[in-house]
């Protein structure tokens, strides 16, 4: 399953998520469940603004599209997000039956799909979503990597 023009479309909308998370201080992840077509879902990491750990861009994505079709099941629904999902993100994104999920750059630390824990791979799922990475990849990575070293960077000049 390569790479299509859809996937480049919708990856860019998860990174205009993304960027809002930057803009307001959380990590720099978006991600948006897709439909015949059509976002179902959005969401952007905000567990320091709402105090929630599972706040994670992905289940808020989730949430939103469960909200929008009245079934927490997405069976025929794709998700992008801009970064390798966690631990809990991959149970939350079995559990509602996603059938597809792109995401754009791998996370070595704590990425749970192809990373980490390798799930994927090491895991015994009763579902078990189709997985494409490496969507936006570049733009994916970089927009991380800015954060963090604006973080240290933040982190240094407090320090003086």
């Amino acid at each position: 399953m390569g790479i299509n023009s859809d996937d480049i479309a919708f990856m860019r909308e998860a990174l205009h998520l993304a960027q809002m998370a930057f803009d307001a201080g959380e990590v720099p992840v978006g991600a948006i469940l897709v439909r015949k077509g059509q976002v179902i879902g959005r969401g952007f990491n905000q567990p320091v603004r709402t105090h929630d750990p599972s706040a994670h861009a992905e289940i808020c994505a989730l949430r939103d599209a469960g909200h929008v079709v009245g079934n927490y099941r997405l069976p025929d629904a794709t998700l992008y997000v801009t970064i390798e999902p966690c631990t809990m993100c991959y149970g939350a994104i079995v559990h509602a039956r996603v059938k597809r999920l792109v995401f754009g750059a791998a996370e070595p630390r704590y990425g749970a799909v192809i990373s980490g824990q390798k799930l994927l791979e090491n895991g015994h799922f009763n579902h078990r979503p189709d997985v494409l990475s490496g969507v936006l990849e570049t733009e994916c990575a970089q927009i991380m990597k800015q954060f963090f070293a604006a973080k240290r960077q933040q982190a240094a000049q407090s320090q003086q």
